[in-house]
C-alpha cells in the first residue's frame, strides 16, 4: 500500500464518477435533497417545458454505487439559429466543486451534441453575494466559483438588475425557521405592514385558491401590474400550463375585498357612533364637565361622519363593481426546501 494525499483521493473517488440519464422519480429525489434544489430543476417544470414543445432531459452525475450526486434538467428549444439548452436555476452541483463540476459539464456537453444543440445557458441555484435587507454585501462576492465555470468551458454572461426576461438575478429570501407560528412570523415585520394587515382583516379581504376556470382572473391582474411597472406579463395559456404540470405545488392565490361584508361593518359602526352622539348630547344636559363631553361629543360627531362617507363610498363600489371584488393575486411555487412568491399582481383601485 501506498499513501496518497487528499487531491489524490478526491481523483480516485471522481474517476468512480459516471454521467448517466436519470428517471423523473431520481432527479426529483436529487432536487429535494439537493441544497441547490428548486422547483425549476423537478419532473414538474420538465412537463411544463414539455408543454411549451420543449425536449428535456436530466442528465446525472452518479457515484460508484449509481446513486446520483449531482445532475441537471435541460430543457432544448429552437432558436433563431438553432437548438438551445437551458438550465433553469440549475445545475443542481456546487460550482466550487471542480471534480463534480468538470464531470457534470462533460455529460451536458454531450447531452447537447446528441440534439445538435448551438448553445447551453445556466443560471446556477447558488448565492454569488449575501446581502441585508438594505443591500450591503455581508460576505465578499463568490467570485471563485465564476472562475470554476470559466474554466470549463462557460462565459459568464455579465449581472443583471430588475426584471429579467427569463431569470431575476436578486432574490429576497426570508429564513423562517426561528418562527413557530403565523403570529411570530407577523410581529417580526415593520409596523405599517401589522397595520396594513390588521386593517386589510378588518375590511372584508379574504385569501383563497383558485380554480383552473378562474385563471383569466389571475391573468387580468397580473396584466394590471405589468403594465404599471413595466415587466412583461405572461399568457393565459401559460398560468393554464402550470397549474396543470404541477398541480398541488402550484397554488395561485386571489384576495378578494367583500365589499357587501365591508358595507354591514360600517353599517354596525355607524349605529355604534349614533348612539354615542345621543348619549354624550343627553350627558352634556346635566354633566359638571361639559368640556370634555364636548370633546368626546365632536370625536363620536365625526366618526358618524367618517362611517357615512365610507357606507356611500361601498355603496357605490358594490353598484360599479359587485359585491366581491378581486384585487391581488399571487402564484406560490412549493419545493421541498422553499417556498417561492413567484408571481404577482394587483388592482390599484
Amino acid at each position: 500500500m501506498r499513501e496518497v494525499n487528499a487531491s489524490e483521493e478526491q481523483e480516485q473517488e471522481s474517476s468512480e464518477w459516471n454521467v448517466r440519464e436519470l428517471s423523473g422519480s431520481e432527479f426529483d429525489e436529487l432536487s429535494a435533497a439537493s441544497r441547490y434544489g428548486g422547483f425549476q430543476q423537478t419532473s414538474e417544470m420538465a412537463a411544463l417545458a414539455q408543454s411549451d414543445g420543449m425536449q428535456t432531459q436530466y442528465v446525472g452525475l452518479v457515484d460508484s454505487h449509481d446513486a446520483p450526486v449531482a445532475g441537471a434538467l435541460v430543457a432544448f428549444s429552437q432558436g433563431r439559429f438553432g437548438v438551445e439548452g437551458s438550465l433553469w436555476l440549475g445545475p443542481l452541483c456546487n460550482g466550487n466543486n471542480r471534480e463534480q463540476m468538470t464531470a457534470l459539464t462533460e455529460g451536458l456537453r454531450e447531452a447537447a451534441e446528441r440534439v445538435h444543440a448551438i448553445s447551453l445557458t445556466c443560471w446556477p441555484n447558488q448565492v454569488y453575494c449575501v446581502r441585508d435587507s438594505q443591500g450591503k454585501a455581508m460576505a465578499e462576492p463568490n467570485d471563485e466559483m465564476v472562475r470554476e465555470y470559466e474554466r470549463l468551458g462557460w462565459k459568464h454572461a455579465g449581472f443583471t438588475r430588475g426584471y429579467d426576461a427569463l431569470m431575476n438575478r436578486w432574490n429576497y429570501v426570508k429564513d423562517l425557521r426561528e418562527f413557530s407560528n403565523a403570529g411570530e412570523l407577523l410581529a417580526s415585520y415593520a409596523k405599517n405592514t401589522r397595520r396594513n394587515v390588521k386593517i386589510a382583516r378588518n375590511s372584508g379581504v379574504e385569501v383563497r385558491r383558485l380554480n383552473r376556470s378562474e385563471l383569466n382572473v389571475f391573468h387580468d391582474i397580473c396584466e394590471l401590474s405589468s403594465e404599471r411597472q413595466h415587466f412583461a406579463n405572461r399568457s393565459l395559456d401559460y398560468f393554464e400550463r402550470v397549474y396543470d404540470a404541477f398541480g398541488d405545488k402550484a397554488e395561485f392565490m386571489v384576495a378578494e375585498v367583500h365589499l357587501d361584508r365591508y358595507l354591514q361593518s360600517w353599517e354596525e359602526k355607524l349605529a355604534k357612533f349614533s348612539k354615542d352622539v345621543e348619549r354624550l348630547e343627553r350627558s352634556l344636559e346635566h354633566t359638571k364637565y361639559p368640556d370634555d363631553v364636548r370633546k368626546k361629543l365632536d370625536t363620536a360627531q365625526k366618526n358618524v361622519e367618517s362611517a357615512r362617507r365610507r357606507i356611500e363610498d361601498a355603496n357605490e363600489r358594490i353598484a360599479r363593481d359587485g359585491e366581491v371584488v378581486p384585487v391581488a393575486v399571487g402564484l406560490f411555487m412549493w419545493h421541498e426546501r422553499e417556498l417561492v412568491y413567484f408571481s404577482s399582481g394587483s388592482d390599484d383601485r
